[in-house]
């Protein structure tokens, strides 16, 4: 998921480790497109990557034009932002706890 996201120009790419805080998934991973239409492009990849890999996506949440799409997989959640959405909603700050796995600027 991290490298569909980056492939498409995603910016600011994080991927933390949840477990020993949450039961709702494994890992989050939180992206930033520039604009609606990256947003939407960074979405599909991250689908088709897990749909080549037989994993489906359970739920989707928001759109491209509100700027934030959220993508849950189960085991992972993906977060895409639009840079103002990602700035006010700090997922980072909020699950500080969590550490690193992946950073990709």
């Amino acid at each position: 998921m991290v490298e569909a996201a980056a492939d498409k120009k995603a910016s600011d790419v994080v991927m933390l480790d949840i477990r020993e805080l949450s039961v709702i998934a494994d890992y989050f991973v939180i992206c930033t497109g520039t604009n609606s239409r990256q947003i939407q492009a960074i979405a599909s990849s991250v689908e088709d990557a897990l749909s080549e890999a037989k994993v489906f996506t359970r739920k989707r949440e928001g759109s491209a034009e509100t700027g934030w799409v959220l993508l849950d997989s189960g085991d992972v959640i993906v977060h895409i932002f639009g840079p103002m959405e990602r700035e006010y909603y700090r997922l980072e700050r909020l699950w500080s706890g969590a550490p690193t796995v992946v950073y990709l600027q």
